[in-house]
């Protein structure tokens, strides 16, 4: 016979993990037990040597939690089940602990466990083997708004949903192991589905339930899981309407294994590497650009680099008496653990001429494991996760680069939550900037976010739609440098073919003959200020892009983004240059037969996307790729005029480009001269004036045009309208 004792909502108050504004410090636990036992003799008898001593148990139960401290409510509920069993000979009990106050939006989350005398006694359990256990996680009445149902209000208006959540563990909860993993932690999968509830426009309750299971089950690896959802609005007469369904990894079909034995985004991990990491880079001495590439350089063997984050200036911290950094991020593959990797890394310092000096004090290089695969590891000489990125924003912002959603295997929270947290905490502070930058030859470097800069087109061609065959000399050319330099531009576009509509193919010979003259020219120019002005070779084909930065270019710019000669990927890789990728489709040949896009910011957006990838796979570092989304390649009239409308999505926030540099080109082109009714491009300057001033408004970053004097003015004005943080452009 199994009768019941029940004591119901004892509340205690302990320091269980953090609160709901993820503060450490003692919160209620409500306690609810249920004992299992024969009451038959007390029952007969009224004698109370037969009977349960509640009391005790209550007290006994309210002592230990008061005075002990976990991290985890799943270790509090085993420990306080241990307890019951152990020291009042109970032979099975049911234990649910609910934290009130563990969610914002949540009636409570918890825990609910069954043990038996058998779960702590070492000879049942070594003769069995093990038992089952049927171990719940739930989260109650988690308060949603979302756009849900058919009706018209329904599709504009959001409302309120609550969803129930209880998970079942792969494995038992016990005291011995107070930590809790990604598919256990009820925060990192209520984030995880909130986002996701937040942004979806369901039109069936169904549907809403079977997405929240899935991102459940494919995101945050729960094994299985119910989902209950209620839409209190959706019956005049009823308290609710709602489904619940119970899903598991087989349901959607999906091989995912078990975390306790899973790298970190192992499908990131190439074959004949076993590890993950991702480690931080940063000098302010000497040349620190050239440290943090020699550094890169020296990962190899033992490491390869699969990716690289954006480039940042940054204000020292700590110790705020020295130079500024240089500091970046990387991703890399490799098969040393962690302790030997921390050997690999402290060699290349040592090897750079890092010094022991005083902590935080100036240095060539710095290099520290933030991440190593989803571990916690922790040695008298290591930890992992480093201890201090959270409270870093020149961590934060170039790991968000790499793996924005790459979550912190301690904190469960993404470095993207990391870095908003930290950008709205007390402990952030304007004045220690993070501004990123995009190193050049020449000792210069542009500082992305200080102003709009200008990119002076020479096309030394006899067919360019707009000047072709005013330049087509190298006094000419040199002449027109020269007056763009003082005018203000920042950089020189150099072409030797033209990629107008319809163009003919140039003989990469004839290419390399009409461009090489110019650069050199300009390189041996007595003029300072044009001698040593940033040089982009406008260029598809690899071999004219590498004779030209031979001989003085400093940036490739290709119309094509890789796609007409990927080997320019290489040439971009091998000298450490910047290369602009432009969208495309086809050749200019073609291009105006290949304009059907579904949406078009999208397409755009995942075709160069593509480009991006095949660059940086190519060995080409994140800081030096611009992006171009390609306005009249590949696009109608119509076309070109939506992309100036959605600029900001192109390369805004949660986009796939997101934070890449960009680079616009829509100076006298043929929309412009529709537009205004204007057939002579030299006369669209107002149009092209128009166009730069709403690509500024959306935060481009490179403006190539061919009247510059005019442009600056309009760069002037808009900057201060749209821009912030002004500061010197050029270093």
């Amino acid at each position: 016979m199994e009768d019941k004792i029940i004591i119901k909502d004892l509340e205690v108050h302990n320091i269980i993990g953090v609160d709901s504004w993820e503060r450490v410090k003692k919160q209620p636990v409500i306690i609810n037990l249920i004992i299992y036992t024969d009451i038959s003799k007390a029952g007969d008898t009224d004698h109370l040597p037969y009977s349960i001593d509640y009391s005790s148990i209550t007290k006994s139960i309210t002592k230990f939690s008061e005075e002990s401290s976990f991290k985890s409510i799943e270790a509090l509920a085993d420990a306080i089940a241990k307890l019951c069993i152990t020291e009042f000979h109970i032979s099975k009990v049911n234990i649910r602990l609910e934290k009130p106050k563990a969610l914002l939006h949540a009636k409570c989350a918890g825990v609910e466990i069954t043990r038996t005398k058998e779960d702590y006694d070492e000879l049942s359990k070594s003769q069995s083997g093990g038992n089952e256990y049927d171990d719940r996680i739930f989260v109650q009445d988690l308060r949603l708004n979302a756009i849900i149902g058919i009706n018209p209000w329904e599709r504009e208006e959001k409302q309120s949903v609550i969803v129930n959540l209880t998970i079942y563990p792969t494995y038992k909860v016990d005291s011995g192991k107070d930590y809790v993993i990604k598919p256990h932690n009820y925060r990192t999968i209520v984030r995880t589905v909130s986002k996701h509830v937040e942004e979806s426009k369901y039109k069936t309750v169904e549907a809403f339930a079977t997405s929240i299971a899935r991102i459940a089950i494919t995101e945050c690896h729960v094994n299985k899981i119910t989902i209950k959802v209620e839409k209190p609005s959706a019956l005049m007469f009823a308290a609710s309407a709602g489904v619940e369904i119970i899903r598991s990894q087989t349901f959607f079909n999906k091989n995912i294994s078990s975390p306790q034995n899973r790298s970190a985004n192992n499908k990131d991990i190439p074959e004949g590497y076993n590890h993950l990491a991702y480690i931080g880079l940063g000098s302010n001495m000497g040349n620190c650009v050239e440290n943090i590439n020699e550094a890169l350089r020296l990962f190899e063997p033992e490491c390869r680099i699969l990716d690289t984050s954006f480039l940042y200036e940054t204000s020292p911290m700590y110790v705020v008496d020295q130079p500024n950094f240089i500091n970046a991020a990387c991703k890399i593959v490799t098969n040393l653990d962690p302790e030997e990797l921390l050997v690999k890394l402290k060699n290349i310092e040592s090897n750079m001429g890092r010094t022991q000096t005083i902590r935080y004090g100036q240095r060539p290089i710095d290099l520290d494991i933030l991440f190593y695969d989803d571990i916690e590891y922790v040695s008298s000489s290591l930890t992992i996760p480093h201890q201090l990125m959270s409270e870093r924003e020149f961590v934060l912002r170039p790991l968000c680069d790499i793996e924005k959603g790459f979550e912190h295997p301690k904190l469960f929270r993404t470095c993207g939550q990391l870095l908003s947290h930290y950008l709205k905490s007390p402990s952030y502070s304007p004045d220690n900037f993070v501004n990123r930058i995009l190193p050049i030859k020449n000792d210069k470097i542009l500082k992305w976010s200080t102003k709009t800069f200008i990119m002076g087109i020479i096309n030394v061609t006899p067919d360019s739609f707009s000047d072709g065959g005013l330049y087509i000399n190298v006094d000419s050319a040199l002449s027109h440098a020269l007056k763009l330099v003082e005018e203000g531009a920042d950089i020189l576009d150099i072409g030797g073919c033209s990629t107008r509509p319809d163009a003919d193919d140039v003989p990469i010979e004839e290419e390399i003959n009409r461009v090489l003259p110019v650069i050199r020219a300009i390189r041996s120019s007595s003029n300072n200020t044009l001698s040593n002005i940033p040089i982009s070779i406008d260029t598809f084909h690899s071999e004219v892009a590498e004779k030209a930065i031979q001989n003085g270019a400093n940036i490739i710019n290709d119309i094509s983004g890789g796609l007409l000669d990927e080997k320019i990927y290489s040439i971009s890789a091998k000298y450490n240059l910047p290369i602009i990728l432009q969208h495309m489709r086809g050749t200019p040949k073609t291009m105006n037969q290949l304009t059907d896009y579904n949406d078009l910011i999208l397409d755009i957006s995942n075709e160069l996307y593509e480009r991006v990838k095949a660059a940086i796979n190519a060995g080409v570092k994140r800081w030096n790729i611009i992006i171009d989304p390609g306005i009249g390649f590949a696009k109608k009239f119509d076309q070109n005029l939506e992309i100036l409308k959605r600029l900001k999505e192109f390369n805004g926030k949660n986009s796939l480009l997101e934070g890449f540099p960009s680079l616009i080109g829509a100076s006298r082109k043929n929309f412009i001269g529709k537009v205004i009714d204007q057939p002579i491009p030299q006369n669209r300057n107002w149009g092209t004036a128009a166009a730069c001033t709403a690509a500024i408004s959306a935060d481009v970053d490179i403006l190539r045009v061919h009247d510059v004097k005019e442009m600056l003015d309009v760069v002037k004005v808009a900057d201060s309208i749209w821009r912030v943080n002004k500061k010197e452009e050029i270093k």
